[in-house]
């Protein structure tokens, strides 16, 4: 319970930085990208709901209008967590360069230490790494969004899916933002997932915190900054010095 509390309260932190003077101006960017996606996924929320009424609900027969008040509450969900998923892939693709230096900024705010990125020709050395990240993390969503994807058109099994999606959406959320700050210090996907493997639930109840923001009404607007902020203070507070101890130990 504590692990999951952090993950809570570094979500909580991440929005009281974003008040702070000196990360206001890193924060409008991705705010500006943030709304008109998530405006895009209201739109797209209503049609899928729609579509799932009408086309699914509407075929029951008569005797079985009592499903409907099963089935409905069951759809909005699954309509609201596939929605919402896909527009915060998208609006974190669209955003990513900016979410990298609000990332740093925030963990510079936090420690008073610039972060050492090693120049352009670090930069350049790591473009080959960044986009091989890229597409095994693509390949990892994929691979498991499927067959979860096809959870939901098994009767009775489909009942569980959106509980499945949920843990699984809080999962990558928790990857998806952490990775600003530690692609910062040049660990890519594969370290990543090993260093959330060992701190699962801190990992869950930051991601299922986020996944939460993000469904709440003119308050998802905010929803991917302050966890781009909040994950970095949770790379600060959880995982710098132990990375910083292990680079120390591998230099000896």
């Amino acid at each position: 319970m504590a692990n999951t509390h952090s993950g809570f309260h570094y979500l909580l932190t991440g929005l009281r930085l974003l008040r702070q003077p000196g990360l206001r101006r890193y924060v409008a960017v991705p705010l500006l990208i943030s709304t008109l996606c998530f405006a895009g996924a209201l739109y797209g929320l209503g049609y899928w709901l729609e579509l799932l009424l009408d086309n699914w609900l509407g075929r029951l027969p008569e005797w079985l209008d009592w499903l409907r008040y099963l089935l409905w509450p069951l759809f909005a969900l699954t309509a609201v967590l596939l929605v919402f998923y896909s527009f915060s892939l998208l609006t974190n693709l669209v955003a990513a360069p900016f979410n990298g230096m609000l990332a740093e900024a925030v963990e510079q705010h936090l420690t008073g230490q610039p972060i050492d990125t090693g120049g352009w020709r670090a930069l350049a050395k790591d473009i080959v790494p960044s986009l091989l990240s890229e597409l095994r993390k693509l390949l990892y969503f994929a691979l498991r969004a499927l067959p979860l994807g096809l959870l939901f058109l098994i009767p009775v099994v489909n009942m569980a899916a959106p509980v499945l999606w949920g843990l699984f959406s809080a999962w990558m959320l928790a990857i998806e933002y952490l990775d600003y700050p530690l692609a910062n210090h040049g660990l890519h996907f594969a370290t990543q997932r090993a260093m959330l493997r060992k701190r699962r639930v801190l990992a869950y109840g930051f991601g299922g915190s986020t996944l939460l923001l993000t469904l709440i009404p003119l308050v998802n607007f905010i929803a991917m900054p302050a966890a781009v902020a909040g994950a970095t203070a949770l790379w600060v507070g959880e995982f710098r010095q132990q990375h910083s101890a292990e680079k120390s130990s591998a230099g000896t």
